[in-house]
């Protein structure tokens, strides 16, 4: 089964890839010739995935799944949230972002936070969505070399490492976007 993955985030694309049984052919923006900027200006996570998977479709036409992943940090009453991607502004920088949630977090004792993704799929006309969440905290500094975005910086409940310093597979096991995957995949293979 060929589906798209509307997005250009090539360790995106690699966690999904390794999530996702060889059933299926994940083919991504630049793959199907897609290279403007999907819109995403939507005030929540589910309406930004489905916008951009309904532009996917409706301008490319092959069935698609978008995700749209926002960190949430209960000391900043849950931002960055849907703005986590742009959080210090254009452009857009994973360094940036993580030096201005520590500035803010700076001297607060409430270090709680999580991840959480949710995937927007369009397959044969209808839509479904699918989410997942990794709960956490908030560290001080960075530390791990691994992952992306505020990976260095989160540490997942019930471990003693980041999401930067787990591998591949065990940060898929455990994170917002391998639950969703699964609930994807699930329901994907359901389908046969």
């Amino acid at each position: 089964m060929k589906i798209c993955f509307a997005t250009n985030n090539q360790k995106k694309i690699e966690e999904v890839k390794a999530a996702l049984s060889p059933d299926f052919e994940i083919v991504s923006l630049q793959q199907i010739g897609c290279h403007e900027e999907l819109p995403e200006t939507g005030d929540t996570l589910e309406h930004n995935a489905f916008q951009k998977a309904r532009y996917v479709k409706e301008h490319y036409g092959i069935d698609c799944f978008a995700d749209d992943t926002g960190l949430e940090v209960a000391a900043l009453d849950g931002a960055p949230g849907v703005y986590s991607g742009r959080f210090a502004g254009e452009p857009r920088s994973d360094a940036r972002n993580i030096a201005l949630l520590l500035e803010k977090m700076e001297g607060k004792a409430e270090r709680q936070a999580r991840f959480r993704t949710v995937i927007a799929l369009i397959w044969q006309g209808e839509e479904f969505s699918f989410e997942g969440i990794a709960e956490g905290e908030i560290l001080r500094e960075k530390v791990g070399q691994g992952g992306f975005g505020y990976d260095p910086v989160f540490r997942p409940s019930g471990f003693d490492k980041t999401f930067a310093e787990l591998t591949l597979a065990e940060k898929n096991a455990i994170s917002h976007r391998g639950q969703a995957v699964q609930a994807l995949i699930a329901f994907l293979q359901s389908l046969k």
